[in-house]
Protein backbone atom coordinates (compact mmCIF):
# COMPACT_ATOMS: atom_id res chain seq x y z
CA UNK A 1 0.00 0.00 0.00
CA UNK A 2 1.11 3.80 -0.78
CA UNK A 3 2.32 6.07 1.73
CA UNK A 4 1.86 9.70 1.47
CA UNK A 5 3.73 12.01 4.15
CA UNK A 6 2.64 15.79 4.84
CA UNK A 7 6.55 17.06 6.22
CA UNK A 8 7.50 20.27 7.65
CA UNK A 9 10.90 21.65 6.99
CA UNK A 10 13.29 24.53 9.15
CA UNK A 11 16.34 26.29 8.25
CA UNK A 12 17.13 26.18 12.32
CA UNK A 13 15.40 25.85 15.09
CA UNK A 14 12.76 28.79 15.28
CA UNK A 15 13.75 29.50 11.72
CA UNK A 16 12.02 29.46 8.37
CA UNK A 17 9.57 26.94 8.07
CA UNK A 18 8.03 24.72 4.87
CA UNK A 19 5.39 22.57 4.72
CA UNK A 20 5.21 19.90 1.95
CA UNK A 21 3.70 17.06 0.96
CA UNK A 22 4.98 13.41 -1.16
CA UNK A 23 4.48 10.02 -1.86
CA UNK A 24 8.34 9.06 -1.37
CA UNK A 25 9.98 11.49 1.33
CA UNK A 26 13.61 10.32 1.56
CA UNK A 27 13.62 11.38 -2.24
CA UNK A 28 11.80 14.31 -1.54
CA UNK A 29 13.87 15.55 1.56
CA UNK A 30 16.83 14.26 -0.08
CA UNK A 31 16.03 17.08 -2.92
CA UNK A 32 15.37 19.78 -0.95
CA UNK A 33 18.97 19.09 1.26
CA UNK A 34 20.42 18.49 -2.08
CA UNK A 35 18.87 21.81 -3.69
CA UNK A 36 17.87 20.17 -7.01
CA UNK A 37 15.10 22.18 -7.76
CA UNK A 38 14.78 25.83 -7.91
CA UNK A 39 12.25 27.39 -5.28
CA UNK A 40 11.67 28.48 -1.55
CA UNK A 41 13.62 25.67 0.30
CA UNK A 42 16.49 26.29 -2.17
CA UNK A 43 16.16 30.16 -1.62
CA UNK A 44 16.15 30.27 2.26
CA UNK A 45 18.36 26.79 2.90
CA UNK A 46 15.06 25.09 4.22
CA UNK A 47 16.53 21.60 4.90
CA UNK A 48 15.96 20.07 8.01
CA UNK A 49 13.27 18.07 8.67
CA UNK A 50 11.39 18.10 11.81
CA UNK A 51 8.33 16.91 11.58
CA UNK A 52 6.47 14.27 9.21
CA UNK A 53 2.97 12.71 9.11
CA UNK A 54 2.01 9.24 7.16
CA UNK A 55 -1.36 8.99 5.52
CA UNK A 56 -2.82 6.31 3.16
CA UNK A 57 -4.76 8.26 1.15
CA UNK A 58 -3.67 10.75 -0.52
CA UNK A 59 -6.75 12.74 -0.38
CA UNK A 60 -5.95 13.05 3.75
CA UNK A 61 -2.43 14.02 3.09
CA UNK A 62 -3.68 16.72 1.10
CA UNK A 63 -6.08 17.85 3.70
CA UNK A 64 -3.62 17.72 6.16
CA UNK A 65 -0.95 19.87 4.15
CA UNK A 66 -3.51 22.70 3.34
CA UNK A 67 -4.58 22.81 6.96
CA UNK A 68 -1.12 23.19 8.79
CA UNK A 69 -0.26 26.02 6.16
CA UNK A 70 -3.26 27.89 7.96
CA UNK A 71 -1.95 27.60 11.28
CA UNK A 72 -0.12 30.31 12.53
CA UNK A 73 3.58 30.25 13.23
CA UNK A 74 2.95 29.58 16.94
CA UNK A 75 0.68 26.77 16.21
CA UNK A 76 3.27 25.29 13.46
CA UNK A 77 6.11 25.73 16.26
CA UNK A 78 4.15 23.91 18.75
CA UNK A 79 3.23 21.20 16.79
CA UNK A 80 7.24 20.56 16.41
CA UNK A 81 8.04 21.22 19.71
CA UNK A 82 5.43 18.55 20.97
CA UNK A 83 6.73 15.51 18.99
CA UNK A 84 10.24 17.10 18.20
CA UNK A 85 10.93 18.87 21.02
CA UNK A 86 14.77 19.19 20.52
CA UNK A 87 14.49 20.02 16.86
CA UNK A 88 16.13 16.71 15.28
CA UNK A 89 16.93 16.96 11.87
CA UNK A 90 14.84 13.67 11.12
CA UNK A 91 16.11 12.61 7.61
CA UNK A 92 18.52 10.23 9.10
CA UNK A 93 15.91 8.08 10.68
CA UNK A 94 14.12 7.80 7.36
CA UNK A 95 16.70 6.19 5.21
Amino acid sequence: MRSYWVYILCSKRNGTLYIGVTNDLARRIYEHREKIADGFTKKYNVTQLVHAEEFQDINDALSREKSLKKFDRVQKLQLIEKYNPKWEDLYNNIL
